[in-house]
């Protein structure tokens, strides 16, 4: 319903979509801007500091087109309107996500994957097999694994109320910080977010095998493989969460 409502005015959304496009695309722009003044960047090129933007800018974007939208499930507590979607004889969390699909955001995609395209094919890899499979594993990984946040902090906002800023940290805050190479933060940073809240694995274990570059992590070169199982190692708890924030709900009580 949402998807033909946003097409019933195709120009207003071209041009949404292209804004979102664009406003996306200032990041890069930023650090296209450093590398006018350096050559590497934490003993980085720009051309691989660019597979880790466009690897996680295509991720996340995936994430907020199918899952964005979790994010607002504070104000429906807090003035009941989740009510309407328990009667409904369909998932709660798939209602909440498809809640005003916003399919502008499809510019976000689009623009991280120019990125991420451009990247493998200017790099200078060794491409074998495997690396060519890693590259779509550590992009739909990434995505997953964001989706676990998102459902972990919208579950969060049960409790709290309006969580909203909380959740957006762990995600933007988390897709931010993954744009950069692991090498320019400080090591107790990269720790944690490899074993406390492991958004390393959505770009940069796998990309460091791509690059073929000796893993700064401390991780074994088989790690890059752990993606998918570091997402659905999120998910399940995070789906154990949502579905015991559903059974605290009480409606707004107003």
């Amino acid at each position: 319903m949402w998807v033909r409502s946003t097409l019933t005015y195709r120009t207003s959304f071209l041009l949404t979509a292209l804004g979102n496009c664009a406003g996306s695309a200032l990041d890069f722009v930023a650090i296209f801007i450093m590398f006018r003044h350096t050559g590497v960047l934490g003993g980085f090129s720009l051309q691989e500091v660019a597979l880790l933007y466009g690897a996680t800018a295509t991720s996340h974007g995936l994430t907020g087109l199918l899952m964005g939208n979790t994010e607002r499930i504070g104000s429906r507590i807090r003035d009941g309107s989740l009510d309407v979607m328990l009667v409904r004889p369909v998932p709660v969390l798939a209602q909440v996500a498809a809640d005003r699909f916003a399919l502008r955001r499809l510019g976000r995609v689009l623009q991280g994957l120019v990125v991420l395209v451009w990247a493998l094919v200017v790099l200078e890899v060794d491409w074998t097999i495997a690396r060519v499979l890693l590259v779509p594993v550590m992009v739909l990984a990434g995505a997953a694994i964001f989706a676990a946040v998102l459902v972990a902090g919208a579950a969060f906002q049960f409790v709290a109320g309006d969580a909203a800023e909380v959740q957006n940290s762990f995600t933007y805050g988390g897709n931010t910080m993954l744009q950069y190479p692991p090498t320019v933060f400080a090591k107790e940073l990269v720790r944690g977010v490899i074993y406390v809240v492991p958004l390393a694995f959505v770009n940069w274990v796998p990309a460091l095998y791509v690059l073929g570059r000796s893993d700064v992590l401390g991780l074994p070169a088989w790690a890059a493989w752990l993606s998918p199982l570091v997402a659905l190692a999120l998910l399940a708890p995070a789906g154990l969460a949502w579905r015991a924030g559903l059974r605290r709900y009480r409606s707004t009580g107003s």
